[in-house]
């Protein structure tokens, strides 16, 4: 498809991309905070921001000026040798986590290959070669091959032949599910705090803090995939603080770069168990780019920045529950600024498509589900507005 428009009539260069992803017919060029801006200027309300990575919004002031300061400075001197921005992001990450070792990457998916590649080198050291992760039905941790492996998502079953082997599947919030695939091969357990791609099925503090015993009571490592739950999303800097569990490995995405590709694995001192080779990545731990980290985190721990989080999360799920009520449809759930609406049939991609022509960008990530992935800093005003619109959308459905 050539893409023309009346005020750009310029092919634009689409139909050079693959087509991996069933996207609508415009282009953005400009974004600022919670406004997307097409090829056309025409504005759109975005609720999606990159599926949770822009936490503070499209170019953010901290993330533009933390990139023009360090690209003047230093963008990459190989992972070969320290770099300052690196080495003060990692301090920072490991003293709000309790997690004392920190490897940066590019993607989710690539922090959690490494945490599986970190957990199965520290059941080869410490439990006999056992290599088993116990992961969840319905489960997301990335497209990279082993990762679509650890992952539950529908669909995903016969895509790649043949998978890596060694992730049994538990079902979220079932205990004894989880217990009943425990044997000797079996390394660590593997999960979101909420499953974001399934419709934000959010694990119970109750399952953390019941799974947290289990796995000390057996020996076992517990992997915490935060690529979306981490960063302040959930109203805490990281997901699991709402359970008051520790984990042994934690991963995290999305929200760290605030839309600059950034990840981070994160291990206590005594699972870290990497030598020199086992893991590494050319552009991983680069100086923009922890640079863009550094900011974020500051940005994210100003006094009653999170608390505000949590305040706007609220309000959004106040809003959509009058929506809700209103227009006859099912449950909102979530925590924090990651929410979802039960739309109570298969309209969701529909809805999605009338919503953009009212100019809101929404996600629904099940057929009969919405997402809603705000930046951290939305206003009360935008939730309103996004509210409104989505009143619009669903009414030309229905």
């Amino acid at each position: 498809m050539n893409l023309q428009h009346p005020q750009d009539p310029e092919n634009l260069g689409i139909d050079a991309l693959m087509p991996v992803a069933s996207r609508p017919p415009l282009v953005f060029t400009a974004g600022e905070g919670s406004w997307l801006i097409d090829h056309a200027g025409r504005r759109y309300l975005d609720f999606v921001q990159g599926w949770a990575v822009n936490c503070l919004g499209h170019s953010p002031r901290p993330v533009v000026e933390a990139l023009s300061r360090q690209a003047a400075k230093l963008v990459n001197c190989s992972p070969a040798y320290h770099n300052a921005p690196s080495a003060q992001l990692a301090a920072l990450l490991a003293r709000a986590s309790g997690l004392g070792r920190v490897f940066f990457a590019n993607s989710g998916a690539e922090a959690n290959e490494g945490a599986i590649k970190l957990a199965r080198r520290w059941g080869a050291k410490h439990r006999r070669g056992a290599f088993e992760i116990i992961t969840m039905e319905h489960a997301f941790h990335g497209r990279t091959l082993a990762t679509m492996s650890a992952s539950g998502k529908a669909g995903w079953e016969t895509l790649f032949e043949p998978k890596v082997a060694g992730f049994p599947k538990a079902r979220l919030n079932d205990l004894a599910s989880v217990e009943a695939l425990i044997g000797p091969r079996t390394v660590a357990v593997m999960l979101e705090p909420i499953q974001g791609e399934s419709g934000v099925i959010v694990a119970s503090d109750e399952f953390l803090r019941g799974l947290g015993a289990l796995v000390r009571s057996h020996g076992l490592l517990l992997i915490l995939d935060e690529v979306q739950t981490g960063m302040g999303r959930t109203g805490r800097m990281f997901g699991f603080e709402h359970a008051g569990i520790a984990p042994d490995i934690m991963t995290l995405g999305k929200g760290i770069g605030a839309g600059v590709p950034l990840a981070a694995l994160l291990a206590r001192e005594e699972v870290s168990c990497f030598e020199p080779g086992d893991q590494g990545g050319t552009f991983n731990g680069n100086p923009l780019m922890t640079a863009v980290g550094v900011a974020v985190f500051e940005e994210l721990s100003r006094p009653g920045f999170l608390a505000d989080v949590e305040r706007k999360g609220a309000y959004l799920r106040e809003c959509l529950c009058s929506l809700s009520s209103r227009l006859g449809l099912g449950n909102i759930r979530g925590r924090g600024l990651l929410v979802a609406l039960e739309l109570g049939r298969d309209i969701g991609a529909a809805v999605v498509s009338s919503a953009l022509e009212h100019g809101l960008l929404v996600n629904s990530p099940r057929p009969a589900v919405l997402r809603f992935m705000p930046s951290l800093t939305v206003t009360g005003e935008e939730i309103d507005l996004m509210t409104d619109r989505l009143e619009q959308a669903l009414a030309d459905v229905q």
